[in-house]
């Protein structure tokens, strides 16, 4: 099984379809709005949120 394979299948047993992860990680974009001052750096942060959004995006031009 490829690693790609891998990727999908574990977004189907966990999640059901990749839609469904998508929505998981909007969640997880919208919590970073309420961290707290100084417990990272800016730059870590929108590191992070831009990988998180590309990944949603993928996910959602798959279908």
């Amino acid at each position: 099984m490829e690693k790609g394979e891998v990727v999908w299948q574990w977004i189907e047993d966990g999640y059901g379809a990749p839609e469904e992860l998508a929505k998981v990680l909007d969640l997880a974009l919208e919590m970073l709005f309420y961290l707290e001052e100084d417990t990272f750096d800016r730059k870590e942060v929108q590191q992070v949120v831009a990988a998180l959004k590309g990944i949603v995006v993928g996910l959602r031009n798959t279908n």
